[in-house]
């Protein structure tokens, strides 16, 4: 069986739409399956339209179950409860808002079957796009790929699993992980797949320009320490500059030339506690990463489930 993990955020017209979509499509193939879909603490009528969809899912042939959380938790923790709900021998991720095709989990499907364990979605076109979230996207992608050495600049959390991948990244108990990096950092036999990414079917992208870098500031510092190496670089840059100027008024008091240069103290001073402050915020903000994973919380906590195990 495949689990379809389906994350929502105030998604209530893209719920039908989403079962319609792929439910009927992998019927049509023959591939017995359920679809999870996660409310992450949507505002509006998202979960009444899950618990809609998993009554009226069972007259149809396609199994609807829903996990609401208590509040919103994120689509990272939305994603990691849906794997664990899955019972399938796969599981593949895809957003509510279709704009992933559902058409390619049939591909995915047959990679599967094949024996590829994880079959990742990579995007061939990012679709419509202003020119800053593209040209920011690029930035986060480079940046994360570097740091990870793994390439993620086409990435997407459009993927695949076998079991033996779900059990392996359900078993990672960090609280800030990163889905779309880990599935790809845990090995195991890897195929790919492209897509375009659609229009959204309905309704706006919950993503603001301020979620977006929170969104990338958080994964770059939850799987990477590439940005405590800027502290150690910023202080090698302020040695190297202490020791140029060091020497420059060593070689001016030989000479007896005055050191001119309230200018040049307070540049050097605003440009030392620039550096300081820079430092001390990037070790702040792993000591509260830190702070966060030693108390233990819980990724998400559900409020109500509806589905099978109900009845």
């Amino acid at each position: 069986m495949l689990s379809v993990v389906i994350p929502a955020y105030n998604e209530e017209e893209n719920i039908a739409r989403a079962v319609g979509a792929i439910g009927g499509t992998l019927r049509e193939a023959g591939i017995a399956c359920e679809l999870i879909f996660i409310d992450d603490g949507s505002k509006d009528g998202t979960w009444e339209k899950i618990k809609a969809a998993a009554v009226a899912g069972s007259g149809t042939g396609v199994s609807v179950r829903g996990v609401h959380f208590s509040r919103n938790f994120g689509k990272e923790s939305a994603i990691y409860a849906g794997l664990a709900e899955s019972r399938g021998d796969c599981a593949v991720v895809i957003d509510c808002d279709l704009q992933h095709p559902p058409e390619k989990i049939l591909e995915m499907y047959r990679l599967w079957e094949e024996g590829y364990e994880v079959v990742e979605a990579v995007k061939s076109d990012r679709g419509k796009e202003s020119p800053f979230h593209a040209a920011a996207a690029a930035c986060f992608y480079g940046l994360i790929s570097r740091s990870t050495r793994i390439d993620m600049r086409r990435a997407s959390d459009f993927k695949l699993l076998d079991r033996k991948a779900v059990l392996a990244i359900l078993n990672m108990k960090e609280k800030n992980a990163f889905f779309r990096a880990l599935s790809s950092w845990i090995g195991f036999r890897t195929a790919q797949v492209e897509f375009e990414v659609r229009e959204r079917e309905a309704g706006e992208s919950k993503w603001s320009t301020r979620s977006l870098i929170k969104y990338a500031i958080t994964n770059i510092t939850s799987f990477s320490a590439a940005p405590m190496q800027i502290v150690t670089v910023l202080g090698v840059v302020m040695f190297v500059v202490m020791v140029v100027f060091g020497l420059i008024a060593i070689a001016q008091k030989i000479m007896g030339v005055a050191l001119g240069g309230f200018t040049t103290v307070i540049l050097l001073q605003l440009f030392t506690g620039s550096v300081i402050m820079l430092s001390l915020g990037v070790i702040g903000y792993y000591l509260a990463k830190i702070y966060d994973e030693i108390k233990g919380r819980p990724k998400y906590i559900i409020s109500e489930t509806v589905g099978e195990e109900d009845e």
